[in-house]
């Protein structure tokens, strides 16, 4: 059972946003500039939740494990970078539910925050082309901080921020990097089942509650609070 809380930490990518579409069109341009093969929207969907670096580097190799020339990356990295500054939010949506949660959570006056590993420099331009970024009082991005998920530091460093104790705060997510974020962190985790988790059920992570749509949020939140006052 979840424990009622005060915060609510939300990750990016797989999360609020599908931004795949944005990503798989960066690295099939990246591809073709380096004259090597495409790979298509479904095998970069297999790729993404570590950051850009490492989907350009499974990019090179066409693998999610392993490494790519040394050489071959520092030439296409940059590549994918200017790319990527021009293409954060050409194509990327919130998913469906998103602005329901978001809704829910303010009315109720939740301790907002998002954190994600995706650089600054790409997080806070998609947020706002999104018109979600006010949402948050804090976002913490993968650069923020000299650590980032699955390191628990992001979390308690915003929990701090809000003075909130990690008992009583919920990371949601989607892949297993959030659930080992937040178990490190001493968070509750709830996790989306339609996230980036290379292709395996998130489910298997085992995070304390598993949802379709943030939409579904209110439910879940109230029924705990039902629960914890009975």
């Amino acid at each position: 059972m979840l424990v009622t809380p005060e915060m609510v930490l939300i990750d990016v990518d797989g999360t609020l946003v599908d931004s795949v579409p944005d990503l798989a069109f960066c690295v099939d341009e990246m591809m073709k500039q380096l004259d090597m093969p495409v790979h298509g929207e479904a095998k970069v969907r297999e790729w993404v939740g570590n950051g850009v670096e490492r989907l350009t580097r499974r990019a090179l190799i066409g693998e999610l494990d392993g490494e790519p020339d040394e050489a071959l990356f520092e030439k296409a990295y940059p590549i994918f970078m200017d790319l990527y500054a021009e293409n954060t939010s050409q194509r990327s949506v919130l998913y469906p539910g998103v602005v329901e949660g978001l809704d829910y959570l303010q009315s109720a006056d939740y301790k907002l925050g998002c954190v994600t590993n995706k650089a600054a420099q790409f997080t806070l331009p998609l947020l706002k082309d999104l018109g979600i970024f006010d949402r948050f009082e804090i976002v913490v991005s993968g650069d923020t901080l000299e650590k980032k998920k699955p390191d628990p530091m992001p979390l308690l460093h915003v929990a701090e921020y809000f003075g909130v104790d990690p008992a009583n705060a919920i990371m949601l997510g989607d892949s297993v990097s959030d659930v080992k974020a937040a178990r490190a962190a001493g968070f509750q985790i709830v996790c989306m089942s339609y996230g980036y988790n290379h292709g395996v059920d998130i489910r298997d992570a085992h995070p304390d509650a598993v949802i379709d749509s943030m939409a579904e949020l209110q439910a879940l939140l109230e029924t705990s609070q039902s629960q914890g006052a009975a």
